[in-house]
């Protein structure tokens, strides 16, 4: 077999009892979240609709049992969201802990089939 041909790609996330919290895309909606201002703009420049990353988001809570994003309601002098300082720290802790993680995966991939 021509091993050259086979391509490793791996995906990590959070889990808290066996349900995901934290994974690549839910940590790009908090960072989307906490740039724009609003989960409507953060669904927006991820192609998301609201609906979605409300849901994500929800989950995301539920599961933690904690708030990551406090909301502030439309109005005169318009609405907003901000993540929490528990959102702040876990988005932290994932982008620190995911950092290499790709180049290692390809190296053990390249130690088991390309040698």
């Amino acid at each position: 077999m021509d091993f050259g041909r086979l391509k490793v790609k791996s995906k990590v996330w959070v889990e808290l009892e066996g349900e995901p919290v934290l994974g690549d895309a839910k940590v790009r909606l908090l960072e989307e979240i906490d740039a724009k201002g609003s989960i409507k703009a953060a669904a927006s420049a991820l192609g998301m609709t609201y609906r979605g990353a409300w849901a994500k988001l929800r989950a995301m809570e539920e599961r933690l049992g904690e708030r990551l994003v406090e909301r502030r309601a439309g109005g005169p002098s318009g609405g907003g969201s901000t993540l929490t300082p528990l959102a702040r720290e876990l988005v932290r802790r994932y982008k620190a802990f995911r950092e290499g993680i790709n180049e290692y995966v390809d190296r053990r991939f390249e130690e088991f089939f390309y040698r």
